[in-house]
């Protein structure tokens, strides 16, 4: 039986992960020694501060100096509301489905 916080906290599915993560890859790729694209790596970005990742060039000032650390808990907020992060660069409208962030984050969080 799912309790109130379970049915808050969906447990993700990093197969089905992967399958929300193919419209990301318009930017951004996950996976070990690709480096950056249109956006920042997301190679390993859980602990990472934001705005801060080498050889990326094109975060916004308000996020280099955000001081923000990349959580699944961070993540799965501004997914839901990238509005969150004012002045982002970034293109997106958010992914309203909690079973989708969820399993977006627990592909990103499979490549470590």
């Amino acid at each position: 039986m799912a309790t109130a916080a379970s049915a808050a906290e969906p447990d993700g599915d990093a197969a089905r992960g992967r399958q929300v993560f193919a419209a990301c890859r318009t930017c951004h790729y996950p996976e070990k020694g690709y480096g950056h694209h249109n956006g920042p790596s997301l190679f390993a970005i859980f602990g990472r501060t934001a705005g801060t990742q080498p050889g990326f060039d094109y975060y916004s000032p308000w996020l280099r100096k955000s001081g923000l650390v990349w959580t699944p808990e961070l993540l799965d907020a501004w997914l839901a509301n990238p509005n969150m992060l004012a002045e982002s660069a970034m293109v997106f409208l958010g992914i309203p489905d909690a079973q989708a962030r969820a399993d977006l984050i627990a592909y990103l969080e499979h490549l470590k």
